[in-house]
């Protein structure tokens, strides 16, 4: 059925539900997961751009400080793919990462793409009406854009991540 699953995570509550939900497909298939994760403004943690202009040496400071925090937030990127990563392993799944920044649902699409998967596994925020018009869902745009099928993993409740994740360790 499914050979290759990409899965776009996150480091939320919700972004670990979807993972899990992946992972059970890939168990039940046999298929291959690459983990996806962009950085992008949407995710919680994200740096903000300075702007703030103070001459040039307070700008060098402000920049500076950019810096290390869109390192830092890089880093934390990677980390949550090496701990996906030997969850998969440790489950029996092939897996591979990758991490990029840009447009979550353009990034999630070109990678599926590029990789030849054959199924995305997508989480959304639960965002309607307005709020999606304004805002821009990259669920959305992966279901209007997509190479291939797409799973889109619902929200539990619109409960806080903590209470995802008690959820989620209660099933285990």
């Amino acid at each position: 059925m499914f050979q290759k699953i990409l899965v776009a995570v996150d480091n939320s509550g919700a972004g670990e539900y979807v993972f899990r939900k992946a992972l059970e497909v890939a168990k039940a298939t046999g298929a291959s997961l690459m983990l996806l994760h962009v950085l992008s403004s949407d995710e919680e943690g994200y740096p903000a751009v300075p702007g703030y202009d103070f001459g040039m040496g307070a700008q060098d400071d402000v920049m500076k400080l950019y810096l290390q925090q869109w390192h830092g937030f890089r880093e934390q990127g990677l980390e949550l793919l090496r701990a996906r990563i030997y969850e998969a392993v440790a489950a029996g799944v092939t897996a591979e990462s990758h991490q990029m920044p840009g447009d979550a649902g353009k990034a999630i699409c070109e990678e599926a793409r590029v990789w030849g998967a054959d199924l995305i596994v997508i989480g959304r925020r639960g965002r309607s009406g307005l709020s999606e018009f304004l805002l821009g869902s990259a669920s959305n745009y992966v279901l209007h854009h997509a190479p291939c099928s797409v799973l889109t993993v619902q929200p539990l409740v619109s409960v806080p991540d903590e209470a995802v994740q008690t959820e989620q360790m209660m099933s285990i």
